[in-house]
This record gives structure tokens, C-alpha cells and sequence, in this order.
């Protein structure tokens, strides 16, 4: 396991913050009761919590250039038809995985392609599991072409307790499927928005990891689509 490169930062100067916390303790306070050393118990599990969050765990990747692999850590919670109206502009399915704190928080891309849309959206802060997050929450979505030619969108949805999504996505870049996309720092949602015509792989409530679980199967084009 290894730290992001997006939590260092914030790892060392709330370390910093413990170890100040702590000083000061010891030197303004004559005599330790149980409730001082609970409270230094609390800081430390804080920090160690923090530092969690921003962790790569060692995994195996799933390579397989007919699947959309997830591109987060998280739970199903929708899977429904909506018309995406920032990129593919009609009507395809919806997957929205919510991450909870204690998940994985780096996105990857599902699949191999070339960004053609990447747009930042200011936004609110609702919680990421409520269906209208996606519309009115901070923001980021990234417009895919597969190598067939087929267009997916994948969002990035900051939620209560999220400040500040990363995205490392820049139009006309090629990428490669599970290769890094971004980071949402404590607790968020993705969506990904895929023809209807791909094969769903997931249920609600299922729980999938990035780069590993398999979210849908990618059917190729029609041949009047592909003329066209």
C-alpha cells in the first residue's frame, strides 16, 4: 500500500497539527487524568484515518478491452435510463457508485479511448447518494470516444463532506483502461454514462472496486450506426 500524491500535503501538516496539539500538552498541563491521554488517543486516530483515506491499496487490475471496468471504489446506487445532456447529448444509462469515507477515493478510466470533453461545474454540496447530486453538486465530467467510435461520460461528484475534486483529464489525450483519472478527497460519487445497449454486469447495492470489478459488458456498434 502506498499514500496519493494528493494526500501527502494534508498528511503532514495534520501530523504537524498532533504533534503541536501535543507539546502544548505537555507543557501546560501538571497532571495527565484519563480524559488527557483519551483525547491524545482521539487525535491519533484522526490522523491515521486521514492518512487512510489517501491510500493505494496493491492490486491486481482486470485488463479486458470488452468490459468497462469501475472506475471507483464504492456501492451501486443507481442503474436507469437518463438523457445525458453535457456530452453524449441522448438517451443512455446511468451507474452512480457512492463512496463512502472509508473507500478507495482514486478514479480511473474503464476503458481504453480519447478525451474529447473534460469540464469543471461549480455546484453545491447535497449528499452524493441523493439521484440529484449529479445535476446540482460540484462537478467534473470527462467525454470518452472508444476506440469504435462509441461515446461514454464519466462524472465526478463532490459530496457533503467533499471540497475539491482532481481531475487530471485533458481533452484529446489518449488513456488507457485503469490508468489514473482523478481523486475526490473525503467522500463523493461517480457516474458513468454508457450506451444502452451495453450489457450491465453490476446490481444496486452491489459493491465494486476500481480497476478490478467488471461494470458492463461494451456491445459493438450497429452497422447503421457505424455507417453513419
Amino acid at each position: 500500500m502506498k499514500i496519493h500524491k494528493e494526500g501527502r500535503k494534508i498528511i503532514l501538516i495534520s501530523l504537524a497539527v498532533v504533534l503541536l496539539i501535543y507539546a502544548a500538552m505537555i507543557f501546560f498541563i501538571k497532571e495527565w487524568t484519563f480524559f488527557h491521554g483519551l483525547f491524545l488517543c482521539i487525535l491519533f486516530v484522526a490522523w491515521v484515518a486521514v492518512s487512510l483515506f489517501f491510500r493505494i491499496p496493491r492490486r491486481i487490475f482486470t485488463e479486458d478491452e470488452q468490459q468497462l471496468i469501475s472506475p471507483a471504489d464504492g456501492t451501486i446506487v443507481t442503474i436507469e435510463e437518463v438523457f445525458e445532456k453535457e456530452y453524449i447529448k441522448e438517451e443512455c444509462l446511468q451507474i452512480s457508485i457512492f463512496m463512502s469515507g472509508t473507500d478507495v477515493h482514486v478514479n480511473r478510466y474503464p476503458c481504453d479511448g480519447v478525451v474529447e470533453y473534460a469540464k469543471y461545474h461549480r455546484g453545491n454540496y447535497f449528499i452524493a447518494s441523493y439521484p440529484k447530486s449529479s445535476d446540482l453538486n460540484e462537478r467534473t465530467t470527462v467525454g470518452m470516444r472508444l476506440p469504435d467510435g462509441q461515446k461514454i461520460a464519466i462524472r465526478q461528484v463532490a459530496g457533503t463532506m467533499a471540497r475539491r475534486i482532481v481531475c487530471y483529464a485533458r481533452e484529446g489525450e489518449h488513456v488507457k483502461q485503469n490508468q489514473e483519472m482523478g481523486f475526490i478527497k473525503f467522500g463523493s460519487r461517480i457516474d458513468l454514462f454508457i450506451p444502452k445497449t451495453f450489457e450491465v454486469n453490476v446490481d444496486l447495492q452491489d459493491r465494486v472496486r476500481n480497476a478490478v470489478s467488471p461494470i458492463a459488458r461494451i456491445m459493438p456498434i450497429a452497422a447503421e450506426q457505424a455507417s453513419e
